[in-house]
């Protein structure tokens, strides 16, 4: 057999694995056999007289891989959830590093224009640094994620772990970054700079922007609508079916309300500042929402980011809810079985001694020899005492230990065979390899017994035997399995499951009511969703970070005015923070508001059991406190305590 490098390792470590496995080692897989570092993998051969006697050897190997790390479906759902976090924040970010328009800059730009620099040449001075800059940006990335990627494939993230080779960027890859970034930033940087071709006047005499255009509002309606309609068939029962139309709409409708969210913070914040200034008395409170009337720009560049930060993460919860709902078990207990005759009675009680394992108990049906007429039938039996099964049981009646009854489940169909006073042969083995006939008489005391495992486990009629009527030593033959109960926490079912690899590798165990292989995907889905999270977190911060420094070289002037005309520091320090909470929180309002109902209405057309998720809303709430507390925080050095009268002197 050939054996993953891992597998090597644990073998040195502990000869008595190799035993479990049926053949020796005579070489490694490679890494083009495997799908990451640990895997615990083994190509077990035959030698020519077994596979003349097996017959032909058809194929070897297959193209695809047997249990996939992720399921294509889920895959589907864990890019689009990523391309909200990460994307739209990136969009974002490049957007503001795109419309960066500090007085510096733009007013050279407008410099070169009026000296008789043509519109064209304008925009390619702009478009040729802008080239400059996303070509060296473009270089360290790459260098950057290649470093990354090496790091991190060597110490793996939670649940899974890859080869630094399939995590390597392809010569397709490398090209599109060099060459497409440059060519985005080409494109970008001409558009930047039409402003200050087109009319270097309105620059150099700052001339006041136009106030926003009621059309932003248009793509935030729609997907409104949208979302409204799915949580009001979710309130009322009627939940949609047609998963196709819902695969199409709730993209498209978690897209609009992003673009919405956008587009309309300008317009809504405008509006708002029109009436604030209005009706307020307060001198810091009036400065800032004027400022904010005639520039609703600025407040675009500043709290975009940091809304759909908040946003993508209210998705980002619904789609953990409903991949949770997917591998969730329903039932308070999870039931592990497993066939008995793979299990020596040494191995058995190690398993039932795990931690976290709640109950145990030996699943058999009686001996039936289909050409025997004597016993056509057969019966269900449990082997527990009564504590076995007082703990497996919600409903249990009165049990006495040493005696065998028969359980009644209220509400099942009872099975005929188990008549009262019938005999039914049980085949017994020992670790020898004997065997012995011990004849179990169906009894006539009743225990009403109730549990919360998948139905048809264990039927109405079982037969509960205690383990005391068979021999010592003598064990159920043929059909029988080992059931194991534990809690249903994913972790608890985790380390169960890990705890019996643990006895034995090899043990084949199936999980009612939950796939393990979902545990994993899970693992690696919620892993990936962090590390998005973190990079959307990044981006939203270093987009808040570019916009706030292009803000506070384009008030210099203007604080520098007010503070000569006798303004106080605080007074200014109220108006920066007030400029930017007051349109920030009214964004973060609706991000939460549409961000949960976008969220429940994924969560209707997902299909699961859970439409309202309100154990997040905490910490959604907490989130957008804390983004306006660190927006607070960094509007606060835009204020200076040095008055510099040369920048009212260039003005």
């Amino acid at each position: 057999m050939y054996v993953s490098p891992r597998l090597h390792e644990l073998g040195k470590s502990d000869p008595d694995l190799y035993k479990l496995l049926p053949g020796r080692e005579v070489g490694l897989i490679s890494s083009r056999g495997l799908s990451q570092p640990d895997e615990l993998y083994a190509y077990v051969g035959r030698d020519r007289d077994e596979l003349r006697a097996g017959g032909h050897l058809a194929h070897f190997g297959e193209k695809e891989p047997r249990y996939p790390t992720v399921e294509p479906s889920t895959l589907d759902i864990l890019r689009f959830t990523l391309a909200g976090v990460v994307l739209l924040p990136l969009a974002v970010f490049l957007s503001v590093c795109a419309r960066l328009s500090a007085a510096s800059r733009m007013r050279r730009l407008a410099a070169l224009r009026l000296l008789g620099l043509s519109r064209k040449g304008t925009q390619r001075v702009n478009a040729a640094e802008t080239v400059a800059a996303a070509l060296i940006g473009a270089m360290l990335g790459l260098c950057a994620y290649v470093v990354v990627n090496r790091l991190v494939a060597y110490t793996g993230l939670p649940g899974f772990k890859w080869y630094s080779e399939d995590g390597s960027l392809s010569g397709s890859t490398f090209f599109v970054c060099l060459v497409g970034c440059p060519a985005v930033a080409w494109v970008v940087g001409r558009a930047g700079a039409q402003k200050a071709a087109a009319n270097p006047l309105a620059l150099r005499r700052t001339a006041v922007e136009r106030s926003p255009r009621q059309w932003g509002l248009l793509p935030l309606i729609p997907g409104v609508g949208i979302v409204i309609w799915y949580c009001v068939a979710g309130a009322m029962g009627n939940a949609p079916t047609d998963t196709a139309i819902s695969a199409t709409l709730m993209p498209v409708a978690v897209v609009l309300v992003g673009v919405g969210l956008v587009l309309s913070l300008p317009v809504i914040s405008s509006l708002l500042a029109r009436q604030v200034a209005r009706t307020t008395n307060s001198l810091s409170l009036s400065l800032a929402m004027r400022r904010n009337e005639v520039e609703p720009g600025s407040v675009l560049r500043v709290a975009t980011g940091l809304v759909l930060l908040v946003y993508a993460a209210s998705l980002t919860q619904g789609v953990l809810i409903e991949l949770d709902q997917v591998s969730k078990n329903t039932s308070s207990l999870q039931l592990y079985t497993m066939p008995l005759e793979d299990i020596s009675a040494e191995k058995e009680q190690a398993v039932t001694e795990l931690p976290g394992v709640q109950s145990h108990a030996i699943l058999a049906s009686s001996w039936r020899d289909p050409q025997d007429k004597k016993w056509p039938h057969s019966i269900s039996g449990l082997v527990a005492t009564c504590d076995q099964l007082r703990r497996m049981a919600t409903e249990f009646g009165n049990c006495v230990d040493g005696r065998p009854a028969r359980l009644v489940i209220p509400g099942h169909t009872y099975d005929e065979s188990s008549k009262p006073g019938s005999r039914f042969p049980f085949r017994l083995q020992n670790a020898e390899g004997k065997r012995k006939f011990v004849m179990v008489k169906v009894p006539s005391r009743t225990i009403r017994y109730r549990d919360d495992m998948p139905g048809g486990t264990i039927g109405s009629g079982t037969v509960l035997i205690p383990p005391s009527s068979f021999p010592a030593g003598f064990r159920p033959e043929g059909m029988a399995t080992l059931a194991l109960l534990s809690r249903v926490a994913p972790d608890t079912v985790r380390s169960v499951l890990e705890g019996i690899a643990g006895v034995d590798p090899t043990i084949e165990v199936e999980l009612d009511g939950v796939d393990a292989a979902a545990l994993q995907q899970i693992t690696v889905i919620k892993t990936l969703l962090a590390v998005g999270m973190i990079l959307g977190l990044i981006i939203g911060v270093a987009a808040y970070l570019v916009a706030a420094t292009d803000r506070a070289v384009e008030r210099r002037p203007q604080v520098t005015a007010l503070t000569l005309l006798g303004a106080r520091p605080r007074t200014l320090q109220a108006v920066q923070v007030a400029q930017v909470v007051l349109p920030l929180t009214v964004g973060l309002v609706l991000a939460v508001v549409i961000g949960k109902m976008a969220e429940s209405s994924y969560l209707v057309t997902g299909g699961g059991a859970i439409f309202w998720d309100g154990d997040g809303l905490p910490l959604l709430l907490g989130a957008a406190v804390g983004v306006v507390v660190v927006a607070a925080l960094g509007s606060l050095p835009l204020v200076g305590r040095r008055i510099d009268p040369e920048l009212i002197r260039r003005d």
